[in-house]
């Protein structure tokens, strides 16, 4: 018998074997093996992949690590599946991740002129790190569930907690002053607005270990530098700036307990959303007094420094932080940017001094960007406190001014190259090519099946590749390729060891 023959018998014998295997199995299987089986990635961590198994195998086998997944149970009826994302949610298609992609380029650039270094921490965080004060809007918005290790965490709703975190974690390793930056993915689950997400990305930039106002000053000079980079001027966006110090020494006149500080302030941070009698009733359910709300509402009113000082003197520590500030301002080059807003005491529990937001002239977007000091976060995790300040600075929000401004680039596909086999046997040689060239660190669009000229011209114009390179079999063999320069139709034979 030949060996094709011996082959073809094996192999029929072997698929008998199969088949009365078949027959022998359980019904419920049976039906199973009629949908078809997914192709599931390899794991690349052999330890993940085997307690992901053990999960699997149920309690019996007596291997399965607590909180590990189990595969999601299979089902006769294949249902059809939105192909939208989560709302509030986003894609990122090639066009929109190229956006992004500049967009983060900028965000780590004026970092890194400013002198920071980069960091990042878990999505994942302990429910319990944002979960400050009653009151607190992002207390409400947050994504949070019980793990199955019967742990309370949350998707993280902002950054600066977790950079706390890390700092207490640090302990006295840290040599200060701190400049750190981060760009990190945030959730909330909240209304959805022009610019608003339920996911966004974020932009910080914290100061630790500096109590100056200088500090201050260089993180606002930081945004500032990002929108000129973008062509945005004040003309277009300005900076409110306030402090929580003026409502500290308000309420101190009235002797309002020093606990309330907090939710007051979260109650005048929705001025701008609720009717003025609104925010008199919460102010009075939290136990402010009638004439101290009016005192407040009337300093809150104030847009002028000097009107400022006028109420409240020149020797308290609002009026001399917000005085040095602006002094500050004028050193660094963008008064024009700023102004006094007594209103802007913003939403977070832990700020504790000067505060601001990046506001849209127009007044067609909520708030851009905003941040403040807050010297003493790290002591409610249980930390020593330091002096601290820093910004969050949303992806989505600076997209749509963009958008209202016509200053968003144009961010097509480009590729230095595009290879071509002129002959299906010389695909072998074109990848060679295609190797050479991404060695020397250009990129190359490598065309994998067997196309026509027409096709390969139309697919060069899509993705503004600079040069077609074809490998012909007359070149090949003279160790040459063909180059066409596609902006100038310029076409020569160049030597393959001479191609760069």
């Amino acid at each position: 018998m030949s060996v094709s023959k011996l082959s073809l018998t094996r192999s029929i014998a072997m698929l008998s074997t199969i088949s009365s295997s078949l027959l022998i199995l359980n019904k419920p299987l049976t039906r199973a093996l009629r949908f078809p089986i997914p192709n599931l990635p390899l794991a690349t961590n052999p330890r993940g992949l085997s307690s992901l198994s053990t999960a699997a195998i149920g309690n019996n086998a007596g291997g399965g690590r607590a909180g590990a997944l189990s595969p999601a149970p299979v089902t006769e009826d294949l249902q059809k599946i939105d192909v939208n994302p989560p709302k509030g949610t986003r894609d990122f298609p090639p066009e929109d991740m190229r956006l992004r992609s500049w967009l983060f380029f900028n965000f780590r650039e004026v970092s890194r002129l400013f002198g920071f270094e980069e960091v990042d921490f878990p999505v994942l965080e302990s429910e319990a790190l944002f979960v400050r004060k009653a009151g607190e809007e992002i207390r409400d918005q947050l994504y949070c569930f019980e793990d199955r290790g019967n742990r309370r965490v949350a998707l993280r709703p902002e950054l600066t907690p977790s950079l706390a975190r890390l700092v207490i974690q640090k302990g006295k390793s840290l040599s200060l002053p701190l400049k750190w930056f981060a760009v990190g993915q945030c959730w909330r689950y909240e209304r959805m607005t022009r610019g608003r997400r339920r996911e966004h990305y974020q932009w910080n930039m914290d100061i630790i270990g500096v109590p100056e106002v200088m500090a201050e000053a260089e993180l606002i000079s930081a945004i500032v530098t990002f929108f000129k980079r973008l062509g945005i001027t004040a003309s277009d966006v300005g900076f409110k700036v306030s402090s929580r110090k003026v409502l500290q020494e308000v309420l101190r006149r009235y002797s309002i307990p020093e606990a309330l500080f907090g939710k007051v302030c979260i109650i005048i941070d929705k001025i701008e959303k609720l009717p003025l009698a609104e925010i008199k009733k919460e102010l009075e359910s939290v136990g402010v007094l009638e004439e101290a709300i009016e005192q407040l509402l009337q300093v809150l009113s104030i847009k002028s420094l000097t009107e400022l000082e006028e109420i409240l003197g020149d020797s308290g520590e609002a009026v001399a932080d917000l005085k040095q500030l602006f002094s500050l301002v004028d050193k660094f080059g963008y008064s024009e940017w700023i102004q006094f807003d007594a209103s802007i005491v913003r939403g977070l529990a832990y700020y504790t001094g000067i505060v601001f937001e990046g506001f849209d002239r127009g007044g067609k977007l909520r708030a851009i960007c905003g941040g403040g000091r807050y010297d003493r976060l790290l002591s409610t995790f249980g930390g020593d406190d330091i002096p601290a300040c820093g910004f969050g600075f949303g992806d989505a929000v600076i997209i749509e001014l963009l958008k209202e401004k016509g200053l968003l680039p144009e961010l097509g596909l480009q590729v230095e190259n595009i290879v071509c086999a002129l002959d299906p046997g010389l695909q072998g040689a074109a990848a060679t090519v295609a190797t050479i060239l991404r060695e020397k660190g250009q990129s190359v669009d490598l065309v994998l099946e067997s196309k026509p000229l027409k096709w390969v011209f139309k697919r060069a114009s899509r993705i503004n590749a600079s040069r077609l390179i074809l490998v012909g079999d007359s070149e090949w063999q003279k160790g040459m390729v063909g180059v066409k320069i596609l902006s100038t139709g310029e076409q020569q034979e160049i030597k393959l060891d001479e191609l760069d």
